[in-house]
């Protein structure tokens, strides 16, 4: 592929994400428009559920503090870095991340034939297969963070472009040609395989095989209280879930909630295609005054277009649930309209900074204090409001805690707000979109 001088590192990786996003939704319409049934629709979607619900805190959190510590660690300080080297810590991270995955597939084996009755019908589908996939596919996650560590973001978009083309293809063709979901599966375990031999060859070409204790210790150090972090924040909506289900007794409030219960998907992608793409940036002291202004950058470009995007997204928000859906979940319309206001405090990035230097203890703490506030005002909002008052209760602690963690790295760091945040536009814009949800939550303004 022709290197395309507008792909860099942070574009690359976003664009990866977002061909990812696209192909899942790809193959979700075009399973509802086939042969399959609700239910064995249902089992696709709960075997790709189950799968990263075991997985994404630990990936996420391993990934993340391998990008903080590729650039500078205690164990290989001494190493020069150069824009093309043979990483031992890549290396390290490709064996933590794999024994992780051993860890989960034979936990998984023991509950299933110790603690479940033979013969009895589980709920869960697949479950030999599911733990296989489990420990097959989180290993070639780090293809496209390999090529980011590298400097190659041309490889990136051509991973995505190659790797989600054939994912494609290999679970749609057997669907399209009248097998059941399961052959769907098999699809994907075709694709982790052809993505197997990629990841290979390239810890042949980027890393050094080296086994160091040392630097998995010191990655454990840095990557356990994200793992942590990313497993409390990623609880908080089976936690809401828990309230509005103990709270109301139908089960058709609940499929409501869940319905509008979704953050703008593209913003919560480039948001996080951003963060972890500087991560590496903030790895040295030298590289922070540069990161720090590329940050700032970079984020003023993303609120240029997504609060536009999102207030007219709010507009019609009412018109098209019932639409898409049926009269019956109108209301889900309003919770939806909550969520889109999680762009706010999506696009600061503090966190950025603090596990770009390594102060993931902190994020750990923030987590911890985001749960906490969670529960009770969840509890105490969802008398007056209802469902929307859950929302209501995540969208202010997700702000809280952003507060807090740009509070430290003012006063900790001695880094200002502005100095990574374009003030004035957040500002400007932020205000403008509760003021927008505050006139269509009134009626005043009313698309239908």
């Amino acid at each position: 592929m022709t290197k395309l001088k507008f792909i860099d590192n942070i574009s690359g990786l976003q664009a990866v994400q977002l061909l990812r996003f696209v192909t899942f939704l790809i193959i979700s319409i075009v399973f509802t428009k086939s042969h399959l049934s609700r239910p064995q629709i249902g089992n696709w979607e709960l075997f790709l559920f189950i799968s990263s619900l075991l997985s994404f805190f630990w990936v996420t959190g391993i990934i993340q503090s391998l990008l903080t510590l590729y650039n500078g660690n205690r164990t290989f300080r001494n190493v020069e870095v150069t824009q093309v080297r043979k990483s031992p810590e890549i290396y390290n991270a490709f064996l933590l991340i794999t024994a992780f995955s051993i860890m989960v597939f034979i936990l998984g084996f023991l509950i299933r034939f110790t603690m479940i009755p033979p013969g009895s019908q589980t709920e869960i589908p697949y479950p030999n297969m599911l733990l296989f996939y489990i420990l097959l596919s989180n290993p070639v996650t780090l293809i496209e963070y390999i090529y980011l560590l590298n400097k190659r973001p041309h490889r990136i978009l051509q991973y995505g472009i190659y790797t989600y083309g054939a994912q494609l293809l290999f679970v749609l063709a057997p669907v399209i040609g009248g097998f059941d979901e399961k052959s769907a599966i098999w699809g994907l375990f075709a694709i982790t395989a052809a993505r197997w031999v990629w990841l290979i060859i390239l810890l042949r070409r980027y890393s050094e095989i080296k086994v160091s204790y040392d630097f998995i210790r010191e990655h454990l150090k840095v990557g356990m209280p994200l793992i942590l972090a990313f497993l409390i924040s990623g609880s908080a909506q089976y936690v809401d879930g828990i309230i509005i289900s103990t709270r109301y007794a139908d089960p058709g409030v609940f499929a409501m909630y869940r319905y509008g219960a979704k953050e703008f998907p593209l913003v919560l992608l480039l948001a996080n295609g951003l963060s972890s793409a500087l991560l590496p940036m903030f790895g040295t002291r030298e590289g922070m005054r540069e990161a720090l202004m590329t940050l700032r950058k970079r984020s003023d470009r993303l609120m240029r277009y997504l609060f536009p995007v999102s207030m007219a997204i709010m507009l019609v928000a009412r018109w098209i649930y019932p639409r898409i859906f049926t009269p019956e979940f109108t209301r889900s319309a309003d919770v939806f309209m909550i969520y889109l206001l999680l762009i706010i405090p999506r696009l600061v990035f503090p966190q950025t900074i603090v596990i770009g230097r390594r102060k993931t203890n902190v994020t750990l703490i923030a987590a911890a204090v985001e749960i906490a506030v969670n529960i009770p005002l969840s509890l105490l909002l969802i008398r007056p409001y209802g469902v929307v008052g859950v929302a209501l209760a995540t969208f202010i602690v997700y702000f809280l805690e952003k507060i807090f963690l740009m509070y430290y790295v003012w006063k900790r760091m001695k880094i200002r707000p502005a100095e990574y945040i374009p003030v004035v536009r957040w500002l400007v814009y932020s205000a403008m979109l509760i003021l927008l949800f505050v006139l269509i939550d009134h009626r005043i303004i009313d698309i239908h």
